[in-house]
């Protein structure tokens, strides 16, 4: 390992990879170097379906390091801490390693602790409490769904950015599918309990899925926050957002999102913006105040979804525009907000949602993806894990 590379790249997920891959695999590749502690990487975005009983866990999961691109330098550790004036970070190791330039592709940062008595019931036998948000957790979720014999089953998200914001939905859609099968939905209630104000923030995709909420009878209850837990008396607390009561539910089970946000080593950075995350420009991915730093994906500012398709469209803007601040030319590529969430409404059935930072639908297929279809649901759950797998992270899609 040296102490300084042409081009750093802080993290080794899914925009970090795609990163490092599309730089390598060009024809005048600068030098570059990946710090990332993680020697497992996981596609998370089958953990939904892992939830529902249909993969086991471990086909989400690989070696690091064999994604690593030739080329590229791994240095297995973490960063701490940023010292942009200087060109510099300085990992747990004790390590400084300086750059010329800087690309932060750290994720986002999953706070399990902001809920009182959520760290200590997830993912644990007789606890009823669940969540698909990490490898740990993530078939405690099946093991409540198929083992529910009805009562209360509750489905939370946060008033928090997270991953996949589609995500806390589409496990409840599952999971009222398979209280169907198995019976025990006549003897059930299914609660979807969001803090955000309605089901989805596209207006063409949130018409579909009222409809689909309608359709099987799910209690959605809006602008109701998650704020603790107690586990012994299997009660969930929420705060109404919009009034500021105070509201209890008793649950049997209960599916939780944990509140999300950026990384601590970059909250208390001087990349961050207010808000926490690396401040950059929304349409190059340049950082708003030093020009040798790049960001995307979920710890960036940029104003869109945090998913691997919105990462797919912001790697190929920020490698082109990196390589071209590296020759000192004006940056040509620009990131129009695009986005993906492949919203799965029940077993074999799929709302493909595609759009822009305004709101746009930007479809890729040539039927309406509001409707529920068979073919997005397969295009989920067998074509994007392997285009991911062998395209985005080998640099090709």
């Amino acid at each position: 390992m040296k102490n300084h590379y042409q081009v750093l790249i802080v993290g080794g997920g899914t925009g970090g990879l795609t990163v490092a891959a599309q730089l390598c695999n060009r024809p005048d590749p600068p030098e570059v170097a990946i710090i990332e502690p993680s020697s497992k990487h996981y596609y998370q975005p089958i953990w939904t379906l892992v939830g529902g009983g249909v993969f086991p866990k471990e086909v989400s999961e690989r070696d690091e390091g064999d994604f690593i691109p030739e080329g590229a330098t791994w240095i297995q550790d973490a960063v701490v801490s940023f010292d942009p004036e200087n060109h510099a970070v300085t990992t747990r190791g004790g390590e400084t390693i300086t750059y010329d330039y800087l690309v932060v592709a750290a994720g986002i940062q999953v706070d399990w602790d902001k809920i009182p008595g959520l760290k200590e019931s997830v993912g644990r036998p007789g606890t009823g409490v669940c969540s698909n948000y990490s490898y740990r957790t993530v078939d405690s979720t099946w093991e409540n769904i198929r083992n529910f014999r009805g009562g209360t089953a509750i489905f939370t998200q946060p008033d928090t950015p997270i991953k996949c914001g589609g995500a806390p939905q589409k496990i409840c859609y599952l999971a009222d599918d398979y209280f169907r099968k198995s019976g025990v939905r006549d003897r059930s209630q299914v609660i979807f309990a969001s803090a955000s104000g309605g089901i989805f923030s596209v207006s063409k995709y949130a018409q579909a899925l009222d409809r689909v909420i309608q359709r099987k009878g799910i209690d959605a209850r809006y602008q109701h926050n998650l704020v603790a837990l107690r586990p012994d008396r299997r009660e969930a607390v929420f705060k109404r957002l919009d009034n500021g009561e105070e509201v209890v539910l008793q649950y049997d089970m209960i599916h939780v999102t944990p509140p999300q946000s950026a990384p601590d080593f970059i909250k208390q950075s001087k990349l961050a913006g207010e808000a926490g995350w690396v401040e950059v420009d929304q349409y190059t991915t340049q950082h708003v105040r030093y020009p040798n730093v790049f960001a995307l994906g979920d710890c960036s500012s940029l104003p869109t979804s945090k998913t691997g398709a919105a990462i797919r469209k912001q790697a190929p803007v920020l490698v082109d525009n990196l390589m071209a601040a590296l020759r000192g030319e004006p940056l040509p590529a620009r990131y129009d907000g695009y986005t993906s969430c492949p919203l799965v409404t029940g077993y074999g059935r799929l709302i493909l949602a595609e759009f822009d930072y305004e709101g746009r639908p930007k479809e890729s297929f040539p039927f309406d993806q509001a409707q529920e279809r068979y073919t997005m649901y397969a295009l989920k759950a067998y074509g994007l894990p392997r285009m991911y797998w062998h395209g985005m992270l080998r640099g090709r899609a």
